[in-house]
């Protein structure tokens, strides 16, 4: 969240960024609570020095009168403070809320707009992938090969949900030992996190554990919730706590199982692995100096791009507008690689050359600056001794069902067998995926 003070004192530019993010937050109503609780913390102050003093004076000697008159000012003094405290603690919930609906600002220079349409992009890396015959997508080259099972995932737990087969099992676990023998390389310490987190956590990222526009599975009556993403199991590591200086920066890499419940995502571009309620994700984490997020982010993205320039897949990297960010995000950066089954029916019957698909991302990397440590109250203790909030950043090393589709799409051969990015074949122990009889 915001600082209090930043929020009274930018009132301007806070609601210009919150309309630039297409987000309902009331910044007024922050600045108002804000004197309020001042007002009424001065008045509680008033309050108790003047109960110390009643209670200096009943020390002294006096005549039985004059004791019972302080008495019963002490009384009136004990219940205005009661009731000051009571208000004053209704005005901190109060907010304490509305400030957490207002979003992290924006870096000045991401793009300004209100979808994905609007993202830039900044960089590309390899170009489309070309073939001499009509490609498949995911969809139907899994199956075909019986390496994904979307029936009997539907059947057995609800739609977008799938079962791994075959190959396709050794496919996911050589895309995440790659990645992490990357972020091992690097001094990333690796970590295999719960699936479950407290619901104070996720409000603390910046996740809505509430609410039909939730993307959150929570746990009946227990206060928690099945994680979206490995982001939340650590940012909320160090929750609470009060980091050395030296100890910074903390370069942290986890391995976990991902639950969304992508309310409402249907269409083409959604279909079979793309848009899953589980899937498993490698994210690297970044607990660093404030003067020093911007240069993490960097770092972040250019290992995403190491990555994916490893496995041989053609992608992009696009600046995430305004209107697209996640609410902790100061600037985000997206790789979207290119995904050949993104084709629509109408592209392919008029292609000649069978270059088709479109973009999809596959991962992102956020700079959430001090937003996060504030929520979930996250300092270091800096050279002149006082405790101050680090910033927070986080990326995804591989989401591994977008990276296999990425992999099975680019990849493809006539004959409907898939080779292997010679990076994982170490891994795997095969370079090609065979057609089935």
């Amino acid at each position: 969240m915001l600082d209090y003070r930043f929020i009274v004192d930018h009132l301007d530019e806070v609601k210009q960024n919150i309309a630039d993010r297409f987000m309902k937050a009331d910044a007024d109503a922050v600045v108002t609570l804000f004197a309020k609780r001042n007002e009424l913390s001065t008045a509680l102050q008033a309050r108790q020095q003047a109960r110390n003093a009643n209670a200096a004076a009943m020390k002294g000697k006096m005549e039985q009168a004059e004791r019972n008159a302080l008495i019963e000012e002490g009384k009136r003094i004990k219940d205005e403070i009661a009731a000051q405290e009571a208000e004053l603690q209704e005005v901190e919930k109060n907010l304490d809320a509305e400030a957490r609906r207002i979003p992290n600002m924006a870096h000045p220079e991401a793009p300004r707009g209100k979808e994905d349409k609007d993202n830039l992009e900044v960089k590309r890396v390899g170009e489309p992938t070309k073939f001499s015959f009509k490609p498949k997508d995911h969809v139907e080259l899994g199956q075909s090969l019986d390496i994904i099972d979307f029936d009997n995932g539907t059947k057995v737990s609800g739609v977008k949900f799938y079962y791994l087969k075959n190959e396709g099992v050794f496919l996911e676990l050589a895309l995440t030992r790659y990645a992490l023998d990357i972020l091992q390389k690097k001094g990333f310490t690796p970590f295999i996190t719960p699936d479950v987190a407290r619901e104070e956590i996720l409000e603390g990222i910046g996740f809505n554990p509430r609410g039909a526009e939730s993307n959150v599975y929570t746990l009946e009556d227990e206060g928690t919730c099945l994680v979206g993403t490995a982001e939340i199991t650590l940012g909320g590591y160090y929750s609470g706590e009060v980091l050395p200086k030296s100890m910074l920066p903390l370069k942290l890499a986890g391995l976990s199982h991902c639950f969304r419940r992508e309310a409402g995502a249907a269409g083409q571009f959604s279909k079979g692995l793309y848009r899953v309620h589980q899937f498993s994700k490698v994210e690297m984490f970044v607990y660093c100096l404030p003067e020093d997020s911007g240069k993490f982010h960097e770092y972040l993205r250019s290992v995403e791009e190491e990555i994916f320039s490893g496995l041989g897949i053609p992608f992009r990297v696009v600046d995430t507008c305004t209107g697209d960010l996640g609410a902790p995000a100061y600037r985000k950066w997206d790789l979207e690689a290119w995904m050949p089954g993104r084709a629509g029916a109408e592209q392919l019957s008029k292609s000649d050359s069978f270059w088709v698909g479109d973009w999809g991302e596959v991962t992102s990397t956020s700079n959430c600056t001090d937003y996060q440590a504030r929520r979930l109250n996250i300092k270091y203790k800096d050279d002149d001794g006082k405790n101050k909030y680090l910033h927070m950043l986080n990326g995804t090393a591989v989401a591994i069902s977008r990276a296999i589709i990425a992999v099975l799409e680019n990849y493809q051969q006539e004959d409907g067998s898939i080779k292997m990015p010679p990076a994982l074949v170490p891994y795997l122990g095969f370079d090609v995926i065979k057609a089935r009889k």
